[in-house]
């Protein structure tokens, strides 16, 4: 579908769209002027993970096309708890630790969102800690509709499994509502976007500014991304893909993507990175083997939009190093990242160095590793055990120790400041 305004064609084109409210007239408004939307971020942990960053990347897609994108954070609601997508009550954290976990969160939202020119910031507890209850009721309740809010699927699923809501729950979908609305009073917010399991509650926000206040305002949702093989996106194995480097190691961020299954590789570069759609349509046609090109590409971008581009051309280096082009072994191998100084790596014999960085279980078991010739280091067969570490172990500071064929681990030299 062709579109009037940038900014729908290129979250068409790029496959961002699955529900609108009233997809012409937000086609009409973004193509007529500047457009003011927001997207809503619970500080749930310390960190959003990459199950959140499509709506991240449709925020900066609104920025790319000349329109002014806002970041609210859920001061306020995330000691309510989202019921959306849930099958039981979250737990509710202490007002200390939502502030650490907000203030961790925007660093990795300025990697996304050029904090130079226009965008707001706002958290939602400006406006809700103060809220008198009885006056709200008085004010707002009238314009709510349980039939309509049991009609959800973010309350009506959660009903089905015969799982717990508790009514604080319940009230979520008012307060995300009365969000908006307050975003539109303040700032002339008009659109609200989000995941598509965010449907009700953004459809109750432009139902309560249209009776409130008589305006036309916009909700617009994508779908929760899934992988091929059917997993939730930013999950894993070993856990949740976080965002900021201290919740996770820039190799393992690259190594997610690098990942990447042959059916999701075209899809993701166009959701994720900024590629030119033309480029993108070429990588489309390459096959098998052929595609670990658009792979490459994909976590070298991923990657540098998230955590910069030294980051991005380490990881790469570190994975080539390793697999020394033996792309096969990309899929499976595991690697694990041990930070140390150097003063004391340089006392210390290479068989403790593969038990520090989990490549063995015991010091007899790295023993035991490098007699029999499974243990290197840069690729190169360790040949004594006793030996210490030297400078010869490091380039730029980093060792690639194995075990084997799939065990990997990076010993980085730091400073006594890290």
């Amino acid at each position: 579908m062709i579109y009037k305004s940038e900014f729908l064609n290129v979250l068409g084109s790029r496959g961002y769209i699955n529900q609108c409210t009233d997809l012409h007239a937000l086609d009409e408004s973004a193509y007529s002027g500047k457009l003011i939307g927001y997207i809503g971020f619970d500080c749930t942990a310390s960190s959003l993970h990459v199950g959140s960053l499509i709506q991240i990347m449709m925020l900066r897609r609104m920025q790319q096309c000349g329109h002014m994108p806002v970041v609210l954070l859920g001061g306020a609601t995330t000691k309510i708890g989202d019921p959306s997508g849930k099958t039981k009550e979250r737990q509710i954290l202490e007002h200390k630790q939502i502030e650490e976990n907000k203030e961790s969160i925007l660093k990795s939202f300025k990697n996304f969102i050029n904090f130079d020119v226009e965008v707001i910031v706002l958290d939602n507890n400006e406006w809700l800690s103060d809220l008198n209850y009885i006056d709200f009721l008085d004010a707002y309740g009238r314009y709510f509709s349980v039939n309509r809010m049991l009609s959800f699927d973010s309350v009506k699923l959660r009903l089905e499994r015969e799982a717990h809501l508790s009514f604080l729950e319940f009230n979520y979908m008012i307060l995300q509502s009365y969000d908006f609305l307050k975003l539109n009073e303040l700032h002339g917010c008009a659109l609200q976007m989000g995941g598509s399991d965010q449907w009700g509650n953004i459809v109750s926000g432009v139902e309560l500014i249209r009776k409130k206040t008589g305006k036309e305002v916009y909700g617009l949702t994508s779908e929760l991304l899934v992988t091929s093989s059917g997993v939730k996106m930013g999950k894993t194995e070993k856990g949740a893909v976080w965002l900021n480097e201290d919740m996770l190691s820039s190799y393992d961020y690259w190594q997610f993507w690098r990942n990447t299954s042959d059916q999701d590789v075209i899809k993701f570069l166009k959701l994720f990175t900024d590629i030119e759609l033309v480029e993108i349509n070429r990588l489309s046609q390459l096959k098998d083997k052929d595609l670990n090109e658009a792979k490459i590409l994909l976590a070298n971008e991923c990657t540098k939009m998230c955590r910069g581009e030294e980051a991005a051309s380490l990881a790469y280096k570190t994975a080539s190093a390793i697999f020394s082009g033996n792309s096969s072994d990309f899929e499976s191998a595991t690697l694990h990242e041990v930070y140390m100084n150097a003063s004391e790596v340089f006392t210390m014999p290479v068989h403790k160095a593969f038990l520090i960085v989990e490549l063995a279980s015991s010091s007899s078991d790295a023993k035991r590793l490098i007699r029999g010739g499974g243990a290197r280091i840069n690729n190169n067969v360790v040949q004594y055990e006793n030996r210490l570490m030297c400078q010869e172990d490091f380039h730029n500071g980093v060792s690639m120790l194995s075990a084997g064929k799939k065990k990997y681990a990076i010993l980085k030299l730091v400073t006594d400041e890290k």
